[in-house]
């Protein structure tokens, strides 16, 4: 149960300290003073996300810390003991606290250890219900209405075993899918790899070779203009009879003179080279073989090795690196099936868990859900609608909470047909429904402590007195903690907090005593004109509610 809670500079409140008692408890106050500052707060707590106005103008930091006992809540405790968080001294009591910083920062404490809120939210999952007056909306919600089926009576332990079998079960659907895409590309890819590979080994292209045969394609192409211009050569030299004879005739000179013997000597040296010229100039010659068959060889081989170069974007020098580059890869290609194999098995392993479990969970819910429906049915028309009555659909589905979705159908009157819950007309039926449900629920969970926030909003008279004493019933196994502007509810209360505004408009919550508390029904009764019939009828109320509960 919720034992105490402190707040400091939290919206309009300065410092409260609030303790709170076993059974029902009631809390009053005018509009406007500031009860739902008590459930913001205990929102902090559980792991609500904060804004900018958690804090109190002026403040740098907003401090709300609740504490709770855990004697009687084993479930928690174990949470604690598994997450190292446990008090060792007082292994029954937990300190919930956090701290708000001005900037919307928060920290967040288990026992003066820093947690996260995602932590802090498993924890008061189990160990406080907070109904808020938004709660007949998100009862709408279809995943919270599996939620309020499954804690009716489906075990914990059951469903969450069947969510890791389906987390599983599709993380390892995904790993198989991607591993056989990536067995997939390989095989093509292996495919393209061979292909390439079985072109370049065709094609057989040796070192040098395409430097050499672009060579012999650039002089085979041009033969005729080569062998024109060689002969053209041939003639020039040839003619050469005035050199030969200025030779001659410079040997007959008889004088030894330097420069003559030099002039000799050159003279001699040019017509030998002349001579030599000639000789490389036939052999050229006669290699120039005129064969438009070699040439057509040679072009038709250059435009296959062009022709694989532009394939693989490279230079035609470098396609025979290439080829060894191809064979490399594709030894390097893994194509490891048994893990391909042994993941499929796992795969209709995790399946087939996840379907067992699911069935098993099904034929719980289909036999605890018409239990619920007439439970539920039975407290709506408790709180007077006559004809209410609840229905839990079923539809086929495939997630973590099991095979099926569950939608809540509500008959309020008999003349129509049922509706989903968020489509029925009246909002006071809405909340009535919406509470009926809660109390169901709460009836049967391990809850510990239920906050109401203005359950009995929009129903006055006898339906109030229905719902006071339904819940100072449900305060027999349960703390519940109940904001209320009905009287008939608030002198049902085993306990009762006054929410008020002092002269600086400060929120403060204080317990009343009983002579206080009179005076609190009758000013619910009259108004702001409290009269001495008020305050008899007021006190009527409260000795008659010691009586009513049964």
């Amino acid at each position: 149960m919720l034992r105490t809670l402190h707040i400091r500079n939290f919206a309009l409140v300065d410092t409260l300290d609030i303790s709170f008692e076993t059974g029902l408890t009631v809390i009053t106050g005018e509009s406007g003073a500031g009860k739902s500052i008590l459930l913001g707060a205990l929102g902090m707590v559980m792991g609500q996300r904060a804004d900018s106005t958690a804090v109190r103008p002026g403040a740098d930091r907003a401090e709300i810390t609740a504490e709770f006992n855990l004697s009687n809540h084993k479930l928690s405790q174990k949470f604690l003991r598994e997450n190292s968080l446990e008090d060792a001294d007082q292994t029954d009591r937990c300190l919930l606290r956090r701290s708000l910083s001005n900037d919307v920062r928060s920290r967040a404490f288990i026992n003066s250890v820093p947690v996260t809120l995602q932590l802090l939210r498993q924890l008061t999952v189990d160990l406080i219900e907070l109904h808020g007056q938004d709660e007949n909306q998100r009862l709408t919600n279809r995943d919270c209405q599996l939620a309020l089926v499954d804690d009716f009576g489906v075990d914990r332990k059951l469903l969450e075993s069947c969510g890791n079998a389906f987390t599983s079960w599709r993380n390892n659907e995904k790993k198989l899918l991607d591993l056989k895409n990536t067995l997939d590309a390989n095989k093509d890819k292996t495919e393209l790899l061979r292909y390439q590979i079985e072109e370049l080994e065709v094609l057989r292209l040796t070192e040098g070779e395409f430097t050499m045969l672009s060579k012999n394609q650039k002089r085979l192409a041009q033969m005729g203009s080569l062998r024109q211009a060689i002969s053209e050569i041939r003639g020039a030299l040839e003619t050469k009879e005035s050199l030969k004879t200025s030779e001659r005739l410079l040997n007959e000179i008889a004088d030894d003179h330097q420069d003559l013997l030099a002039a000799r000597e050159n003279l001699q040296t040019a017509n030998s080279l002349l001579d030599d010229t000639s000789k490389d100039l036939r052999s050229y010659f006669e290699s120039l073989e005129d064969d438009p068959g070699q040439l057509k060889d040679i072009e038709d081989r250059l435009a296959l090795i062009f022709d694989l170069a532009r394939k693989h974007r490279l230079d035609p020098e470098l396609l025979i690196n290439r080829l060894q580059e191809l064979q490399l890869e594709l030894e390097t290609i893994s194509f490891d099936q048994s893990t391909y194999d042994e993941l499929e098995k796992q795969v209709k392993k995790d399946e087939k868990t996840y379907t067992q479990l699911g069935e098993e969970i099904s034929s719980i819910r289909k036999k605890i859900a018409q239990e619920f429906a007439n439970e539920v049915s039975a407290c709506i028309q408790t709180l007077g609608i006559k004809d209410g009555q609840l229905m839990v659909n079923f539809s086929p589905t495939q997630n973590q909470s099991g095979l099926e979705n569950v939608e809540f159908e509500i008959i309020t009157n008999p003349k129509y047909p049922s509706a989903p819950l968020g489509k029925i007309a009246s909002g006071g039926e809405r909340s009535r429904i919406s509470l009926a449900i809660c109390i169901v629920t709460a009836a049967k969970t391990e809850l510990p402590s239920l906050i109401l926030d203005e359950a009995d909003v929009g129903v006055g008279g006898t339906t109030a007195d229905v719902i006071g004493r339904l819940l100072r019933n449900l305060a027999n196994h349960a703390q519940v903690i109940c904001v209320t502007h009905a009287p008939q509810v608030a002198a049902l209360g085993q306990a009762h907090l006054l929410v008020q505004k002092n002269q600086k408009q400060d929120t403060m919550i204080g317990a009343l005593n009983n002579e206080d508390r009179i005076e609190e029904v009758a000013r619910m009764l009259a108004g702001s004109g409290v009269t001495t019939q008020s305050r008899e009828y007021a006190k009527t109320l409260i000795n008659e509610a010691k009586n009513k509960i049964h």
